[in-house]
């Protein structure tokens, strides 16, 4: 279960993927029976030829030796299929090599410049992967459209001669859908070559559209809609990468757990990829990432609601609405490398509100009665004077057995918080669910075998009303502490250390308002003050109207940070906060401060960002800002020190993420 709990804060390297595909679509059908039958066969072994999947381990230069291979020996298959191409010439004199021998020095790259190469170039370049015949094999469509409506042509030439070009195109199709099948492993170059042509196809495709029917003698082979064949080919990728066994090493997890957790690491690692490596190099018009979300999302949205069919056990069913309505939407989707990209994309919900409504109904309905004896119950809204507490007992009895917090419930508890401000007892009301969340906690653990740690994501949708209510109890303060704040910058610190005593006895001033709470919540909203002063000093440590020239003034300004570093520690803590993670963050930029040599700067940078991985280079550049001896190539060296990749994982806890920098 440990592993199900961490798997978007590490995502280890996925497996290879299955060695062949045959791409979706069937070659045109043709007049003749015989020639559909060549083609057919021309197909099947250029299909060979298709490569694995995206993001598939590929030895580099396979492609090479794959196309050595070929150029010693062809498949017996394509020798018998271009029979047609040889049909009706002429014998060759005696000593003259046969057409289906080798030359003694077999011409491995026929020229396609200068005059239009011919049909047997064309294939023999096809064969060897050379995209750029596409060029010359659409002038010959078109040159023999413009005969066919010109005439003077028997229809049986006609019908040869398109069957020629319909198996060359059979063996671009199948060259150009394998480049794009597996993106990731060519060259930048091919992969541009193969999209060129398919863009090229696409625009054929509506020229001939908009031209009309071609003559009858012609089989119609027009739109050949290669676009939607490769977003065919997507869906397919998608379905096999989803449906792939889960990797070993899931010990201890049940079976749907171990799909859910392949499911999830797959969706977001292809899609990551499809945002960073794919969208710079295809066009616009293919609208890539689109094509790829939504294949997964769909083949994921089957699976899942092909699993709500079955009777699940009550775990099973908490875990399938809790990736349903949080991990997918939240982890995977609003990830911060995917948000952005899919924010304009409709993907929609996995499962439908009905299909939802039905598993919440059925998963209360097993877990009977509550361990007091009481049945089940619907929260009751606060009445007219004010006597909430009611509402905040029954509130509290569903979500003991309600484990993912359901929507149902949430939503009444958030509804609570927004509009009964004006009640009596509308604090105390808070207080009393956040408290009932420990014990709804504790069984969960227990009951699930859930491991004891708060960032836990199983207890996320818990987490999330706790932190809701962490919000309105410490409102108040905040917005007495803003002002507080702004003296650091109003006085330009020249007295840092009063204005932090006078937010110490503020803070201070407020604690017995949250002594209701248990221990354990006592801390962790300590932990979210702490959070918020260091925040906000770096905040204003971040505003531009401070800029240092000379060395003794930043060492002063350092020694200030450092003093009051200290004092917002020692304060915090004495008072239940936990947070360790936080007490590197001043002390680390007051030295950033101090410092002057940019080579010494570069490495607190370096450090600082494997600690805080969400400290950016807007951040960064507000810190240097104060540094106003430095020079602008040592502010850019500096700052390009955050594009170095320290294999840090996403972070678990929020800091300069939570800090806009204006």
């Amino acid at each position: 279960m440990l592993k199900m709990m961490t798997f978007f804060q590490s995502l280890p390297s996925q497996q290879p993927m299955p060695e062949t595909f045959h791409f979706p679509g069937s070659p045109p059908k043709l007049r003749s029976v015989s020639e559909a039958e060549s083609e057919t066969s021309m197909s099947e072994a250029s299909s060979e030829d298709l490569m694995p999947p995206l993001l598939a381990g590929v030895a580099p230069g396979g492609e090479e030796e794959e196309t050595a291979k070929k150029e010693k020996k062809k498949p017996k298959g394509l020798a018998n299929m271009f029979s047609v191409f040889t049909k009706g010439k002429k014998k060759k004199k005696k000593g003259q090599p046969s057409s289906t021998e080798p030359e003694s020095e077999p011409k491995t790259k026929p020229e396609l410049d200068g005059p239009m190469p011919t049909v047997e170039e064309l294939k023999e370049a096809l064969e060897l992967g050379r995209l750029e015949a596409a060029r010359p094999l659409l002038a010959l469509e078109r040159e023999l459209v413009a005969a066919a409506a010109a005439g003077g042509m028997s229809a049986e030439e006609l019908v040869q001669r398109q069957s020629k070009v319909e198996a060359l195109y059979v063996l671009l199709r199948g060259q150009v859908l394998g480049v794009l099948r597996r993106p990731l492993e060519v060259a930048p170059e091919r992969l541009r070559q193969a999209l060129a042509v398919v863009a090229e196809q696409e625009l054929e495709d509506r020229r001939a559209t908009a031209a009309g029917p071609r003559a009858a003698e012609l089989a119609a082979t027009r739109p050949r809609c290669w676009l939607q064949l490769w977003r065919g080919g997507v869906a397919e990728v998608a379905a096999e990468r989803l449906a792939a066994p889960p990797t070993t090493g899931a010990e201890g997890l049940s079976e749907a757990e171990r799909v859910f957790l392949h499911m999830g690491r797959t969706i977001k690692e292809d899609l990551v990829a499809a945002v960073e490596r794919l969208k710079p190099l295809f066009p616009a018009e293919f609208d890539v990432v689109a094509t790829y979300a939504k294949s997964y999302h769909e083949h994921f949205a089957t699976h899942l609601s092909a699993m709500a069919q079955f009777e699940l056990c009550e775990r099973d069913t908490y875990l399938l609405l809790l990736w349903v309505q949080n991990f997918y939407p939240n982890e995977i989707l609003s990830s911060p490398k995917l948000a952005g990209e899919l924010q304009g994309i409709k993907l929609g919900s996995l499962l439908p509100p009905k299909q939802i409504r039905l598993l919440e109904a059925t998963f209360l309905s097993g877990l009977g009665r509550h361990s007091d004896g009481t049945a089940l119950s619907k929260p009751r809204k606060p009445g007219r004077n004010g006597e909430g507490g009611c509402y905040c007992l029954s509130v509290c009895a569903g979500l003991k057995e309600a484990p993912s917090g359901f929507s149902s419930y949430q939503h009444t508890f958030d509804e609570f918080l927004e509009r009964g401000k004006q009640l009596k007892n509308y604090r105390a009301n808070v207080i009393a669910n956040v408290n009932n969340c420990l014990s709804f906690r504790t069984s969960m653990e227990q009951k699930w075998q859930i491991p004891q740690n708060p960032s836990s994501h199983l207890l996320d949708p818990l987490n999330e009303l706790k932190g809701h209510s962490f919000d309105i109890l410490l409102q108040n303060l905040f917005v007495d502490l803003k002002p507080l704040f702004k003296k650091f910058t109003q006085t330009r610190w020249a007295a840092p250390a009063e204005i932090l005593e006078e937010i110490f006895t503020t803070v201070f001033g407020r604690l017995p308002e949250f002594s209701e709470l248990q221990d354990c919540f006592q801390k962790e909203l300590m932990e979210a003050v702490h959070l918020h002063l260091v925040k906000e000093y770096i905040i204003r440590l971040s505003k531009p109207r401070l800029v240092l020239k000379t060395a003794e003034q930043q060492q002063q300004l350092a020694k200030h940070i450092l003093a009051n570093a200290e004092a917002i520690r020692d304060f915090c803590t004495k008072n239940g906060s936990p947070a360790t993670w936080l007490h590197l963050a001043l002390p680390t930029l007051a030295e950033i401060i101090r410092l002057q040599d940019p080579s010494a700067i570069k490495m607190e940078v370096a450090t600082y960002a494997i600690s805080y991985p969400d400290f950016s280079k807007g951040h960064l550049s507000a810190i240097l800002a104060i540094k106003g001896n430095l020079s602008s190539s040592d502010v850019k060296s500096i700052r390009n020190i955050l594009d170095i990749d320290m294999g840090v994982q996403e972070p678990s806890r929020s800091l300069f993420s939570l800090i806009s920098i204006g």
